[in-house]
């Protein structure tokens, strides 16, 4: 009870920024023409200035953008040849998958970005609290915090031609929670957070405030949840999954009982968010790649999942039951397969790689569409389900890799 008293009391002054002037609708020619007069043309291999342009990495296209959720529409092709082009927001948000066209041929796809920098509004006198949220040094000049909209254009054969970007008021979904959901900057690492957006309509925002080692103490006294509940709005949806450093006793100032405190945070979460209007959407963690002498998957979780599902059932919030799914996802790829689906060649048994978190974030759309009213609309209709019992083969995935990589894991086991 004093847990959660006192975290009530310390996240109940949340006071929403007042957001800088959105940057007007405009778009930017990187190939062949527009219609548009008041278009601006890139020249190739244009160095960031002026609030436009390519980043040191040739394949990252800036545009200054103040916090929020924008509409990105892009047309992708060519006159002459064939087009392969995927497209990632931000750190590596997937947003468009190989998107392929003929010759002669000139697309339009749409995607929403969600903009966001550290900042908060100033505690009143006296009052505890910050002006910004805490990051971590990884996280300093990190492109899910700078003034600008990234979009990073990957592929077999790109075939971006313009990008045109406009403030737009959508519901946002907000994802809080660890290293398997966070927007991993590096590869091979990846998470099912960053891969998300890639299963919804264009109709909705994701914000990935999820940041690797966070638990439900530190993901408060860091103040990121107050980032969270300062840019909600009524009718915006939170997916909340910790678990994996929760649970670490070794962690004395970040642990939480799964039987006690554990819960009381989750409840805690659950009464902040209701509070403002926005819909909480609980998720078990997946589970680590550890086997029993028979075959199995040996739980390393169970006590935090089981606790995510009976607060779920006390409070009435929605729980995807990802743990679940995840044990049933690397049993069917088996003991000698499972480590294609993890980080660093699969040395790595909690962190994924592109294809283990592009699973789970089907897994993820397939059971919002269904469990949560509130976002089965969001769901891209031409998603398939997906059973985690029979995955798609892990040698036939194939998803363009970012420039960014990294042989650091992240924080977290």
């Amino acid at each position: 009870m004093y847990a959660l008293t006192a975290l009530a009391a310390a996240v109940a002054v949340a006071v929403a920024v007042a957001a800088p002037a959105a940057v007007p609708a405009r778009t930017y020619v990187i190939a062949g023409s527009t219609r548009d007069a008041a278009a601006i043309r890139v020249a190739p291999g244009r160095a960031y200035a002026d609030g436009f342009g390519y980043e040191a990495d040739p394949h990252l296209f800036s545009i200054a953008a103040a916090p929020g959720n924008y509409a990105v529409t892009v047309t992708l092709g060519d006159p002459a040849r064939a087009t392969d082009t995927t497209i990632k927001a931000e750190n590596r948000r997937l947003m468009l998958d190989a998107v392929r066209t003929r010759p002669g041929e000139i697309v339009t796809r749409r995607f929403i970005v969600n903009v966001r920098n550290p900042q908060l509004a100033p505690p009143p006198a006296n009052a505890p609290g910050g002006s910004a949220v805490r990051l971590k040094p990884r996280e300093l000049g990190a492109l899910n915090w700078d003034d600008r909209l990234t979009l990073e254009v990957l592929g077999h054969a790109p075939g971006l031609r313009t990008v045109s970007i406009a403030p737009v008021d959508v519901p946002t979904l907000f994802l809080l929670g660890d290293s398997t959901v966070t927007d991993q900057p590096a590869e091979p690492a990846a998470s099912w957070g960053q891969m998300l957006p890639t299963f919804l309509a264009p109709d909705i925002a994701v914000a990935n405030h999820a940041e690797s080692g966070e638990t439900l103490k530190s993901f408060l006294t860091e103040l990121r949840l107050d980032k969270v509940l300062a840019s909600a709005k009524p009718g915006d949806i939170a997916m909340i999954q910790f678990g994996h450093n929760d649970q670490k006793a070794q962690w004395p100032q970040t642990y939480a009982d799964a039987a006690t405190t554990y819960r009381d945070y989750l409840r805690t979460y659950i009464a902040e968010l209701r509070r403002r209007g926005v819909i909480p959407v609980l998720v078990t963690s997946p589970e680590r790649r550890m086997w029993t002498a028979d075959g199995h998957i040996r739980p390393t979780l169970a006590d935090y999942a089981a606790a995510v599902r009976a607060v779920g059932a006390e409070t009435q919030t929605p729980v995807i039951d990802l743990n679940a799914a995840s044990i049933r996802f690397y049993e069917a790829l088996g003991r000698t397969r499972a480590p294609l689906a993890f980080n660093d060649d699969g040395r790595d048994a909690t962190h994924h790689d592109n294809y283990g978190a592009w699973v789970l974030a089907h897994i993820v759309a397939d059971a919002a569409r269904r469990q949560v009213p509130a976002l089965a609309r969001m769901v891209r209709r031409d998603l398939t389900p997906l059973d985690p019992t029979q995955p798609p083969a892990p040698e036939a995935f194939r998803l363009a890799a970012s420039g960014a990589r990294s042989t650091q894991r992240p924080a977290g086991n």
